[in-house]
């Protein structure tokens, strides 16, 4: 296992790893890599033990302590500011007329172009080529840059698909900075020499990216291999003024350009509030440390412990991650693991992030996802979240249901719930165009149906029509198109929504958010019938969900049906109620009457051979598989894991209540009222040649 430790380490792009940096896949021990500094394997200690905390789990306090400490060393850490900005570079006008020139010979030689292809008529067909040089533009423009071009791949509201792929494969592959600068911010920051802090360290880095670069250490006092990044010196004099140019650009663009329909300085402020957040390491290790109480208690899942005492706004230092990139398939199934289980693994701790908690990774590119020898996932790179609105959580589960529905005016709707449209906007001239994509799409089972081309034709959508994608909305796009895309490498059918809809099935069947309550009733009646078929395809699905429960499956729904605001839902499940029952009483006694011999059966109809009951066998066919489908609904619960007959309880408790026995009254009486009717249709009969069966 050891050989195959690559050199990933949190906070960077992993693309800058280059022959000569002191690493060796055959040779992983110790490496003389100068008079400073030596690189010494991330192995398991002697006794076979885990690599111990800087300070223990179970001291609190001391570990607050020195995470107050580190905080007391980023206080003076750089917050975005327009205004400050402003100031300060409105007053050095020779700096920013440099820059100005540098961007402007850059991007005007590009929308030159882009004016000649208009004027040409051959704008459509130099699409993939223009977004290729804009990639190319923006890499050597800098990190602003690189920055700008990673956060439009993410928005479909504002680039065509082609720009989206394009830009989406930037890469902060940028130049190292001199190891003796690195070192001398690590003691700087820290406030101690560099040979007090570690043992060793790489005499170069194992990786760079844009905001800063990244040693193997061992840490003096404990010997645990860490990584430390060290952020780029004269990083926020750069970004400061290239964000001080760009969004003066905004604001021309806001007055000028017409076709684009966001708030492009709104999203410049929001995209450099991001970056500059980056930029304070201490932030970063309190991202990755709310990120490891909410989602690492999956024992799939593996978030590095921050050692607080070495970080501060420029110095992160974190526990070292053995793990292997999750696009590098070969190595990952060297060691006996598979990428399809792990980007599952990734899908629903994404969805986690995303739907249930609504705090999470907002980069999520293959240089911070690792697979482990152990067999777990690795995130890395905290440095930019995000997070999703309550509200917005619910109307995104509440969205697919209405895909599945192919309601497409309730689509339109939704996007008033997801802060897509301002609400004075009308949304019907928007059905028509969700009729037309979806309709198509939805031809598809959801096992067949791949979610980047159903992000690309919603990504035409939107660009088409005056939406203003949040920034969480995008992100989650990118996210679940990124995974989708790695599972692809192992398995070109893979379809991320096949894996995420077990998660959307469990948070309809046992999440009592009202929200999600109505969305379920509305999935599961529709003119004034139940779908038994929905209902059995959410559990057959959510089953698969490892955090599923039958004893909360259809809870919320109970509890709605007891509410004072429930009396269209009790009628309606009085009707399904009396329908099942008859099922299942007559089936059964169609079972009985099949199974006799055929002088009993002579004898039980009387000589009337239309048979025991008096239907024809297109009903008597519906009635048996709607009795059949409810036994295997009930067989899905019972057979659940977690089953627990005690699960009927809630709804004996809830039938003793005075809503209940009303219910129940009404229930018992149209089940009579059927059956008498039944057996009167039964005795008036005429009778004819006896038959064999039904």
């Amino acid at each position: 296992m050891a050989a195959m430790n690559l050199l990933v380490s949190a906070g960077v792009h992993y693309s800058c790893l280059k022959p000569g940096n002191g690493f060796s896949i055959s040779k992983p021990k110790v490496y003389k890599l100068g008079p400073r500094a030596a690189l010494v394997d991330a192995g398991p200690r002697p006794d076979g033990s885990p690599l111990a905390l800087q300070v223990s789990r179970g001291d609190l306090a001391a570990e607050l302590q020195a995470e107050a400490r580190a905080m007391a060393r980023a206080a003076n850490a750089s917050v975005y500011s327009p205004e400050l900005l402003a100031k300060k570079y409105g007053s050095r006008p020779v700096q920013a007329v440099q820059r100005t020139l540098e961007i402007l010979v850059a991007l005007g030689s590009f929308g030159t172009k882009l004016l000649l292809d208009q004027r040409n008529g051959t704008l459509d067909r130099n699409k993939r080529q223009r977004a290729i040089e804009l990639r190319r533009i923006f890499t050597r423009l800098g990190p602003t840059f690189v920055k700008l071009g990673q956060g439009l791949s993410t928005r479909p509201d504002l680039c065509p698909p082609e720009y989206l792929e394009e830009l989406a494969e930037l890469q902060d592959a940028l130049p190292t900075f001199p190891d003796a600068d690195a070192f001398s911010c690590i003691e700087t920051e820290l406030g101690m020499p560099i040979e007090s802090i570690f043992s060793s360290i790489s005499a170069s880095p194992i990786a760079a990216a844009s905001l800063g670069q990244v040693y193997k250490a061992k840490l003096k006092y404990s010997g645990q291999t860490v990584a430390v990044k060290v952020q780029r010196p004269g990083i926020e004099e750069a970004i400061g003024l290239d964000f001080y140019l760009i969004r003066g650009l905004g604001f021309l663009i806001n007055k000028y350009v017409d076709f684009i329909t966001s708030d492009v300085v709104a999203l410049i402020d929001e995209f450099a509030r991001r970056v500059y957040q980056e930029l304070n390491y201490v932030q970063e290790g309190q991202n990755a440390k709310k990120f490891k109480t909410l989602y690492a208690d999956k024992e799939d899942i593996l978030v590095p412990d921050i050692y607080w005492n070495y970080t501060s706004g420029k110095v992160l230092t974190m526990e070292w991650v053995n793990g292997v990139k999750l696009n590098q398939q070969a190595a990952i199934e060297s060691q006996g693991l598979k990428v399809i289980d792990l980007v599952t693994t990734g899908i629903q701790c994404s969805l986690r992030q995303l739907l249930e908690h609504g705090y999470f990774h907002a980069d999520p590119h293959p240089g911070n996802l690792l697979a482990t020898p152990e067999g777990k996932l690795a995130f890395l790179d905290f440095g930019m979240m995000s997070e999703t609105p309550e509200d917005a959580r619910s109307a995104i589960i509440g969205h697919v249901v209405h895909m599945v529905n192919r309601d497409y005016e309730a689509m339109a709707r939704d996007y008033y719930a997801l802060d897509f449209l301002e609400t004075n906007v009308d949304v019907s001239p928007i059905v028509p165009a969700l009729r037309d994509f979806f309709d198509d799409a939805l031809n598809y089972t959801v096992s067949e149906l791949n979610f980047k081309t159903l992000v690309d034709g919603l990504g035409n959508v939107l660009y088409q029509y005056p939406f203003n994608v949040p920034a969480y909305y995008a992100l989650i796009l990118r996210s679940l198109t990124v995974l989708e895309g790695l599972a692809l490498y192992a398995d070109p059918n893979f379809k991320v929504l096949a894996a995420s809809y077990p998660y959307f099935a469990k948070r309809l069947l046992t999440d009592p958010n009202p929200y999600l309550r109505d969305a379920l009733v509305e999935l599961l009646f529709k003119d004034g019938r139940f779908r038994w078929n929905r209902l059995e395809d959410l559990l057959i699905e959510g089953r698969k969900d490892r955090d599923f429960s039958a004893k909360d499956a259809l809870q919320p729904v109970l509890k709605l049906l007891m509410a004072p605001d429930g009396e269209e839902l009790r009628t309606l499940t009085i009707k399904e109620a009396v329908r099942v029952t008859e099922a299942v009483i007559l089936g059964s006694v169609a079972d009985t009457y099949n199974s006799a011999p055929s002088f009993v059966q002579t004898l039980l109809i009387n000589g009337n051979g239309s048979g025991a009951l008096a239907m024809n066998s297109a009903d008597l066919e519906a009635m048996m598989e709607l009795r059949n489908q409810v036994f295997r609904i009930w067989g899905l619960l019972s057979s659940s894991e977690n089953f627990d007959p005690a699960l009927l309880q809630p709804i004996l408790q809830v039938l003793q209540q005075p809503e209940g026995r009303s219910l129940g009254g009404r229930v018992v009486s149209g089940i009579t009222q059927r059956l008498a009717a039944r057996l009167l249709q039964q005795l008036l009969r005429t009778p004819t040649v006896p038959a064999s069966s039904l």
